[in-house]
C-alpha cells in the first residue's frame, strides 16, 4: 500500500512539474474566483523560481488580497434572503438574479460558490431605485438624519458670515485582538494626526499618546500619522490610544470671472486608479459637451456623479484594480470612490484636482470620510465633497452646490494625497492601500489586517477661538 501511495506521490510530483506553472496560469486561476488554487499555485511559482525580493514580496500581497476579498464576500443566498423579507416577503430566486444581473446586488465566485458582498443585502436599497422606494413605503415616513438637521442650520451661517470656528477634541483608539500577535513581540502603529498644512486647520496639540517611541511624521507627508510601539502579553488585548485636539474653521468661495490654470502636476494620470481610459473619455464627453469654462466643468461632472452614482457601502479599496472604473460599472460608490471618479473627470479635462480625506465629525454623525480639492486660477484650492453632494434640502443655489464651493469645520483632514509612504516607513504591505484613517498595524511576522482589531473615535466640541 505504501508502495502504491509512493508511486502516485511520484507521477503527481512529475505531471506539476511537466505544466509548469505561469503567471497567466495564476492570473486566470484569480480571475475565475479559484483563490485557493491560485493561492497555491502562487507558493509553487515561488517555490520554483528564482525571484527577486520585490517579486516575491508582489506575490504574497496577490495572495493577501485574495484574503481580503473572502473577508468582503462573506454572505451566503440565505444571508441575503433573510435582510430582504422584510421588504419583499415573497423575493425568489428569479428576483436574486434579477438584482445580480443589473449590479444592484453585489457577488462574485469564490471557489465555486457565489459569495455576496458583506453589505450588499442594505445596499440593494441604495442603489435599485425601485428596492429604495419600497423599502420608504414599508419604513414609513423617512427621517431627517442628524447631519442633515444639523446641516440645515449649520451652511446658511457659513454662506450668511456667522460661522464660528470649533476646537475639536479627538480620542482615537485601537485595540488589537489578545493573542494575535505572540507574547513579548513588538507591535508597530500608526494612527491618524492632524494635517498641519491645511489652512482651515490651526493650534494642533497633543494631548496624550500611550506608546513607546511616539514620532510624529513629518509635516511634509501626505499621511499624516503618529507612530508608536507597544509589546504583546499573552491573553491580553493591546491598546493604543491616541489624544489631540485642533482648532477648525469652514471655508467657502464664491466665483466671479476666474480662469483655468495649468497644474501639470495635478492634472496628470496616476495608474493605477487615475488613468484617461476610453471608459473615461466616453463619459467625459457625455457629460461635458460643448462645455469650455472651468467651473460649469466642475459643476457639470459633480452633478452627474450625484445624480448618476448613488452612495452605496464599499469593499476595501485594496482590493479593487481601477476605482473610477469600477464605480462607473457597478453603477454607485462610496465617498472615496465617488472622489476619485471626480478627480479623474477634472483633470482628463485639464482642471487640477487631488485628494483629501480623514473623518467627518459632525455632530452625532462621526465616521471616517474622503472628499477632494480643484484648483482655479485666483481662487486656489477649493474643497470638494462629492460624497455629500447636492444639499436636496435646500432653499437656495449656494445652499444647493455648497459642497462644491466649500466645505464646512467639522471635515477633519489627515491625507492631503493617496497611497502615500507612511512614516516611518511600514515593513509588510498596508492594509489600506490607498487611504489612511483607522491606522495601520504590524509586527515583525508581518501585517495585522482589519479583521485583528477594532478602532474607536471620541470627539467633543468647544465653540469659539480659545
Amino acid at each position: 500500500m505504501k508502495k502504491i501511495l509512493y508511486s502516485i506521490m511520484i507521477i503527481t510530483l512529475f505531471s506539476c512539474q511537466e505544466r509548469r506553472v505561469t503567471l497567466g496560469t495564476i492570473a486566470s486561476e484569480e480571475s475565475a474566483g479559484s483563490f485557493a488554487k491560485a493561492s497555491r499555485l502562487i507558493d509553487w511559482y515561488i517555490a520554483e523560481n528564482k525571484l527577486s525580493e520585490q517579486e516575491i514580496y508582489d506575490l504574497n500581497f496577490r495572495k493577501d488580497v485574495m484574503k481580503r476579498i473572502e473577508l468582503d464576500f462573506n454572505k451566503t443566498k440565505d444571508d441575503v434572503i433573510a435582510y430582504v423579507k422584510k421588504y419583499y416577503p415573497d423575493v425568489n430566486e428569479e428576483m436574486l438574479n434579477k438584482w445580480i444581473s443589473d449590479g444592484s446586488l453585489e457577488s462574485i465566485i469564490i471557489n465555486g460558490e457565489r459569495k455576496f458582498f458583506d453589505r450588499s443585502a442594505p445596499n440593494l436599497f441604495r442603489i435599485n431605485k425601485e428596492a429604495g422606494q419600497r423599502k420608504r413605503e414599508v419604513d414609513g415616513k423617512p427621517v431627517t438624519d442628524a447631519k442633515t438637521l444639523f446641516l440645515q442650520k449649520d451652511i446658511p451661517e457659513i454662506l450668511a458670515g456667522k460661522s464660528n470656528p470649533v476646537t475639536v477634541k479627538f480620542k482615537y483608539t485601537v485595540t488589537l485582538k489578545p493573542d494575535v500577535v505572540p507574547n513579548n513581540e513588538v507591535i508597530r502603529c500608526w494612527l491618524p494626526y492632524p494635517d498641519e498644512n491645511c489652512k482651515r486647520q490651526s493650534e494642533i496639540k497633543l494631548l496624550k499618546a500611550n506608546g513607546d517611541n511616539c514620532i510624529i511624521s513629518p509635516k511634509e507627508y501626505a499621511h499624516r500619522t503618529l507612530y508608536m510601539e507597544k509589546t504583546a502579553k499573552k491573553g491580553e488585548p493591546v491598546v493604543f490610544q491616541i489624544e489631540f485636539s485642533y482648532l477648525s474653521k469652514s471655508q467657502y468661495l464664491k466665483f466671479q470671472g476666474i480662469s483655468e490654470d495649468e497644474f501639470k502636476e495635478n492634472i496628470s494620470e496616476r495608474p493605477p486608479h487615475i488613468v484617461f481610459s476610453d471608459i473615461i473619455k466616453e463619459l467625459s464627453t457625455q457629460i461635458i459637451g460643448d462645455e469650455t469654462k472651468p467651473y460649469q466643468k466642475v459643476r457639470k461632472i459633480f452633478t452627474y456623479i450625484d445624480e448618476n452614482y448613488p452612495w452605496a457601502g464599499a469593499r476595501e479599496y485594496s482590493t479593487i484594480s481601477n476605482i473610477p472604473e469600477y464605480v462607473i460599472k457597478n453603477g454607485h460608490g462610496d465617498c472615496g470612490q465617488k472622489t476619485l471618479l471626480l478627480i479623474t473627470l477634472l483633470r482628463y479635462n485639464g482642471i487640477p484636482a487631488r485628494w483629501e480625506s480623514g473623518f467627518m465629525v459632525h455632530p452625532n454623525a462621526v465616521n471616517l470620510h474622503d472628499w477632494g480639492a480643484y484648483f482655479i486660477e485666483d481662487s486656489g484650492w477649493i474643497p470638494v465633497d462629492q460624497s455629500f453632494g447636492i444639499n436636496e434640502w435646500a432653499a437656495n443655489e449656494q445652499e444647493k452646490y455648497f459642497y462644491m464651493n466649500g466645505t464646512d469645520a467639522y471635515h477633519f483632514v489627515v491625507n492631503t494625497d493617496y497611497s502615500q509612504t507612511l512614516y516611518p516607513e511600514k515593513i509588510y504591505p498596508r492594509s489600506e492601500t490607498i487611504d489612511f484613517q483607522r491606522g495601520e498595524l504590524e509586527w515583525r511576522g508581518g501585517n495585522l489586517y482589519f479583521d485583528k482589531w477594532d478602532w474607536d473615535i471620541e470627539v467633543s466640541y468647544v465653540y469659539g477661538q480659545l
